[in-house]
């Protein structure tokens, strides 16, 4: 038999509300679950039994496959939301989306939802803000790691759907989100550390297309904005000055408007 591409267990901790939780993961996400012994090991399950596990314990949901393991973190989401709310302004992301309370968010490429967590908070509890990722892997650990976030009641709860962007954008009315957002994968990894290697195998590589930039327009009722590596021209091929920016940064911002 195959391996089975992607599955659910708990981690060493198999108690009852464990199992439970890893049996619900399972449901939402429509994978199968393993039962795991308390002393069962699951290195010899990589590669043999199937491809992918992705391990429910007290610290949420964690990726692992025969090469490493990655799990959600809110990263530099968690300082930009505290800087936030002490009133400082200088996101560059909310300052080129021009994000205000009650507006609706879709986050195209929503990876580990460090974008989407800093908008859920500019665009408060009244706003919306929608999560799209290609990768089932990373979309249950996002999905997984943002439902067990504690994000507060100035917040926005992130909607996430596992979806192609381009697909999905066709299916939305003109006009039905205020801003869009881009951020894809890029091509020449940046040095890090060896669980976003994990992260980039899993991830969706293909290069935002001027077909679903233009989708993202129709949808937009003020900007799309697209982030992009700093040594490539990736933003001036899709027809995107970029933002200036510091020097010092590993990326590169645009935007342009929404379709009149």
């Amino acid at each position: 038999m195959p391996p089975i591409p992607l599955a659910v267990t708990t981690s060493t901790k198999t108690d009852v509300p464990t199992v439970r939780e890893a049996r619900a993961v399972a449901q939402r996400w429509g994978l199968p679950f393993l039962p795991r012994r308390s002393s069962e090991g699951i290195a010899p399950w990589l590669g043999t039994k199937v491809d992918a596990l992705l391990v429910v314990g007290g610290d949420g949901v964690t990726l692992w496959e025969p090469e490493g393991s990655f799990a959600f973190h809110a990263g530099m989401a968690h300082l930009r939301r505290m800087r936030l709310r002490q009133g400082q302004r200088d996101d560059t992301f909310l300052k080129l989306a021009e994000i205000v309370p009650g507006d609706a968010v879709l986050d195209c490429t929503l990876g580990l939802g460090q974008d989407a967590l800093v908008a859920s908070l500019a665009v408060g509890p009244q706003g919306r803000v929608v999560g799209l990722e290609k990768s089932l892997p990373l979309c249950v650990v996002a999905a997984e790691g943002l439902r067990r976030y504690e994000r507060g009641a100035d917040s926005c709860a992130i909607e996430v759907h596992h979806a192609d962007a381009h697909a999905y954008l066709k299916t939305l009315p003109a006009k039905s989100f205020d801003v869009v957002f881009f951020d894809p994968m890029f091509a020449k990894p940046k040095k890090a550390q060896p669980a976003f290697d994990v992260l980039r195998r899993f991830a969706e590589h293909a290069p935002l297309t001027p077909e679903a930039l233009e989708e993202g327009r129709r949808v937009a009722r003020r900007w799309v904005v697209v982030k992009g590596a700093r040594h490539t021209d990736d933003l001036r091929k899709l027809g995107i000055e970029p933002a200036p920016t510091s020097r010092f940064s590993d990326v590169i911002w645009g935007r342009l408007p929404a379709t009149p």
